[in-house]
């Protein structure tokens, strides 16, 4: 028997309603989740096990229920772990990739099936996203909480206000940004605070610096281009002559002999001025993975039953496609990316013993991430990072959660805030491989079996079973692949049925 389908077997027999299988996708006047040890967020270790009661969509109480009520639904949660959902806070709604058609379900089903229960978009179609968006919000489809970063930008200060002012229009929850001159990106954060709209800015080698953002009051940075490249001493990163911007290969294979030429005293200086100017850091170590080591991140097990042939022809190297770039990738490029990592590392470490905010996001969809996945591996990144698991966790729901301006209701277990949880088979401070929908070797009582994953993501009070998620995507992957071709010249159509 298929894993998921014991899964699902499983989550059938644990979740009740009085006497009757609760719904996959239902939300309760009164669900009791029962018997869990609690994480709850706030950078504290785990207590219970304990049960936490939710009316709606709002936890009303953690603490032990006495008398069950004649309607009220339950979770057995037989000692798991509950954490409060994760937070993705970089991430795209993509209903395709390189023009191949990919159904949007697909990435919102591996996102809650990881425990994903909110996302800040950081950048999409603005019409499919904001229908996204109020479908979400309506419980009309399985999916996380989405906010909007809608791309703002412009060649002069006017135009970038205008950009801004649009977003304010339609809606927008803020404002995302990528390669911009000093001038109209100064103009467009002045817009911004003005509109009271949160900015994020993904630098690129332009004219300005992460400390323009600094002065201007940008809300996060993304990756990390703009922060070495403000301590080099002597101005601009020393490219070959020939180094092209718009060549991918030229812009990562550099990108990863960037953090060795900043200075470490001036580093150690923009780390302070971010500190104090309380601009947050969403490091997406996970992106960039693939460049210390191409081969791994080519052959992750989980490709073979939930990678979709769209994402997968567009990871293969093609430089017409954003974040292909592994052609004439070396073992240099390789070592030099691993170097870049350690110096990476130590300044995330720096910048948040010096008071910085990290957050935690994934990026995935480009470089080999597969969506949910990659959230989790960013996870472990952060722990190998140097920071403690409590910390790491508490960087994916607390701390992204006052990134984004809502600490107020998100990103906690606590009386009053949003009933956004997942339910896990496992610790995840001791493992976060637990959270891999596909599930982890486990070696219990002298005995190697396969454990882990999420039983069950709840979302504003919506029950979502993991294992009934992750059938639902093998299945969608398994018909794309059947019904995919590949046209290639001089030769008949052939059936894709490998990537």
């Amino acid at each position: 028997m298929h894993v998921a389908h014991v899964l699902i077997a499983f989550a059938l027999a644990s979740l009740v309603r009085g006497q009757e299988p609760a719904a996959h996708g239902e939300r309760y006047a009164r669900l009791i989740v029962r018997d869990v040890h609690v994480l709850t967020g706030a950078g504290t270790p785990v207590t219970g096990p304990t049960d936490i009661t939710i009316e709606n969509d709002r936890i009303v109480r953690i603490g032990r229920v006495r008398e069950l009520r004649q309607d009220d639904a339950v979770i057995e949660g037989g000692g798991r772990y509950a954490i409060p959902g994760l937070i993705n806070l970089h991430a795209h709604l993509q209903d395709e990739r390189g023009g191949r058609p990919m159904p949007f379900q697909y990435q919102l089903d591996l996102w809650l099936a990881t425990g994903i229960t909110t996302l800040r978009d950081v950048g999409s179609n603005r019409e499919k996203a904001l229908g996204l968006r109020a479908r979400s919000r309506a419980g009309e489809i399985a999916a996380p909480r989405i906010y909007l970063y809608m791309y703002g930008g412009g060649d002069t200060p006017e135009e970038a206000r205008d950009s801004v002012r649009e977003i304010a229009r339609q809606g927008g929850d803020g404002v995302k940004i990528g390669g911009m001159d000093r001038a109209p990106l100064m103009a467009l954060l002045d817009e911004a605070r003005k509109l009271g709209l949160r900015v994020a800015h993904h630098i690129g080698v332009e004219e300005s610096d992460v400390r323009d953002d600094i002065a201007g009051g940008t809300t996060s940075i993304e990756h990390w281009y703009g922060i070495p490249d403000a301590a080099i001493p002597y101005g601009s990163q020393r490219f070959p002559a020939d180094y092209n911007y718009s060549n991918e290969l030229d812009r990562f294979r550099w990108a990863g002999r960037l953090f060795k030429e900043a200075d470490p005293q001036r580093l150690s200086e923009v780390l302070q001025a971010m500190v104090d100017a309380n601009v947050a850091w969403d490091p997406t170590l996970t992106i960039y993975e693939a460049s210390r080591d191409v081969l791994a991140a080519q052959n992750q097990p989980w490709f073979d039953d939930y990678l979709h042939p769209s994402l997968g022809a567009f990871f293969e190297p093609d430089l017409d496609s954003h974040g292909s770039y592994f052609l004439g990738w070396t073992t240099e490029d390789e070592v030099e990316w691993r170097r870049n990592y350690q110096i990476w590392f130590a300044a995330l470490r720096e910048f948040a013993d010096r008071g910085g905010k990290i957050g935690v996001g994934e990026d995935a969809g480009f470089i080999y991430r597969l969506y949910g996945f990659g959230l989790v591996r960013e996870l472990e990144l952060q722990q190998e990072a140097g920071f403690h698991p409590i910390d790491v966790l508490r960087h994916a729901t607390v701390n992204n959660a006052e990134i984004m301006g809502m600490g107020h209701e998100l990103g906690r277990i606590a009386k009053g805030y949003k009933a956004d949880l997942a339910i896990v088979n496992g610790n995840p401070l001791a493992n976060f491989k637990v959270l891999y929908p596909s599930g982890t070797g486990v070696y219990e009582d002298g005995e190697f079996r396969r454990g882990g994953t999420v039983e069950w993501t709840i979302k504003d009070g919506f029950v979502y079973r993991g294992a009934e998620l992750m059938g639902g995507v093998a299945a969608l992957v398994a018909e794309a692949r059947r019904s995919t071709t590949l046209v290639r010249s001089g030769v008949d159509d052939v059936p894709m049925i490998g990537l």
